[in-house]
């Protein structure tokens, strides 16, 4: 085939990427520990070209290319925007983390681009082989970040924990699509669903294909009952690497599946509904409930996590466009909540202190009146208490709730949501009501307090003015899920 008939233009950010990954690869060959600071810039430079190609190659009409194994639409360029972003701030925000801890090597850097560059096929594969190529790129990758202090016991086993879970969910996820493939004779998200509209799929191999699909966005996404790796991997993993775990792929997750659910299996939307509520129902009970007992704020987030993920879900099982826009909204906030939080944890840690106990947090408003309000901030938004963004996006998903009818899975989240609040709060009473334990002084690089200060007051900014965000949001899923 030829460049042209490839439409390969429309996956320039990626190839890009790919190819900038690999230069830094090799450039960092020739760059001693004393200059890796080179590899740094260069990895930052390669983000903010990959932003601007977003831009200038942003798709306002599904566009299909390498024989519609890929596409460029709305979601995609949104979310891809939203994960460059997230990555960028894992970079800035763990700079001088990594620099303490021996982890700033060339490693670090183009194992986080491979990461990226598998999310950002995992926003635009619309082939349930390319889907699965970005799942297992990113997978491999967040592996090996997790493992990446060879002389910690913890990091090793969470590695572990992480590789072994993982590896089962991809076979799950792989055999579910293997079924779906059998009932259908294609790997085509587009062909599959008109396939399952027309008829001609056969019924009871595709949902048992489906529970398998289910299952296996289930482990990636850590929702309950498979969650059993997120608390450990948050806990073990240097801070910097649970940062990035746990925020940009939450937006490759959801378009991830948009694509197989949303697109490729809209026909049986009523079986793969039930399957989301109890996923949904059990991660907002069992991640908030089982928060309050956490006294490591990395397991805290971890919980919340899943928490967070119980009403990505819920936006999801709508099965609408209202529904996933919600969804959306609430997967792209929480990537800027979730860095903000883990931003602030890296700020206290220190090295051989990793500042990541609740504890650590105490009198934070003494030593430091600024970085506490900033923490505040994170607390408040992820509350979701009124005027922060995670209020409008709390309110976004309830809203898509109540008007499917389904009040009473809206009760269950708002009720949870309650619970979660103490948690929250907790942190706040620390940092304004206890006495400081620790009263070294917070040392960090300029332009990670500027960023990191920008980072929490978006979350005010975007609170006050959430109607525009949203209203682009639903937009780009309108104009996305319009047939291929």
């Amino acid at each position: 085939m030829t460049w042209t008939s490839l439409n390969a233009s429309f996956a320039t950010p990626e190839i890009f990427l790919l190819c900038a990954a690999c230069a830094i690869l090799l450039i960092d060959l020739f760059v001693s520990n004393a200059k890796r600071h080179i590899t740094y810039v260069l990895t930052l430079a390669a983000l903010a070209v990959t932003a601007y190609l977003l831009v200038t190659n942003y798709a306002t009409q599904p566009q299909l290319a390498f024989n519609k194994m890929f596409v460029a639409d709305p979601i995609a360029s949104i979310s891809k925007l939203g994960i460059v972003l997230g990555v960028a701030l894992v970079l800035i925000y763990g700079r001088g983390y990594a620099a303490a801890r021996g982890l700033f090597r060339g490693e670090l850097f183009t194992l986080t681009l491979f990461a990226l560059l598998g999310m950002m096929v995992m926003s635009s594969a619309v082939n349930f082989l390319s889907l699965y190529v970005g799942l297992e790129l990113l997978s491999l990758s967040l592996y090996a970040l997790v493992a990446l202090r060879r002389e910690s016991v913890q990091a090793t086993e969470a590695a572990m924990k992480y590789f072994v879970l993982g590896a089962l969910a991809s076979g799950m996820l792989l055999y579910g699509m293997s079924m779906v493939y059998g009932a259908t004779q294609s790997l085509d998200v587009t062909v599959i669903a008109h396939k399952i509209v027309s008829g001609e799929a056969n019924r009871l191999l595709t949902v048992f294909g489906l529970v398998f699909i289910v299952t296996g966005i289930g482990f990636k996404v850590g929702a309950v009952p498979f969650h059993m790796w997120v608390p450990d991997v948050y806990e073990g993993s240097p801070t910097l690497i649970a940062q990035l775990i746990g925020s940009a792929p939450k937006l490759a997750a959801f378009a991830f599946i948009i694509r197989i659910l949303a697109q490729g299996l809209e026909g049986f939307a009523f079986d793969w509904r039930g399957m989301l509520v109890v996923l949904a129902v059990l991660s907002l009970v069992i991640g908030n409930l089982t928060a309050i007992a956490q006294t490591n704020i990395k397991r805290m987030f971890a919980y919340s996590t899943i928490s967070h993920m119980g009403f990505l879900l819920l936006g999801i099982l709508v099965a609408n466009p209202i529904g996933y826009s919600a969804a959306f909204f609430y997967a792209f906030t929480y990537v800027l909540t979730a860095a903000a939080g883990f931003g602030l944890v890296m700020l206290l840690s220190r090295e051989g202190f990793e500042g990541d106990q609740i504890a650590d947090f105490k009198g934070l408003a003494k030593r430091s009146p600024w970085f506490a309000g900033m923490m505040l901030l994170v607390m408040f938004s992820m509350a979701g208490i009124p005027v922060f963004v995670g209020f409008f996006a709390k309110l976004a998903v309830l809203k898509a709730i109540v008007n499917l009818g389904m009040v009473w899975l809206a009760v269950v989240a708002v009720a949870m949501s309650l619970v979660g609040a103490f948690y929250y709060l907790r942190v706040v009473k620390v940092m304004y009501f206890d006495e400081p334990t620790d009263n070294t002084p917070i040392v960090a690089a300029a332009d990670a307090r500027i960023v990191l200060s920008l980072n929490c007051l978006l979350l005010l900014g975007m609170g006050l003015a959430p109607n525009w965000l949203l209203a682009k949001l639903a937009e780009a899923v309108q104009y996305s899920l319009l047939p291929l």
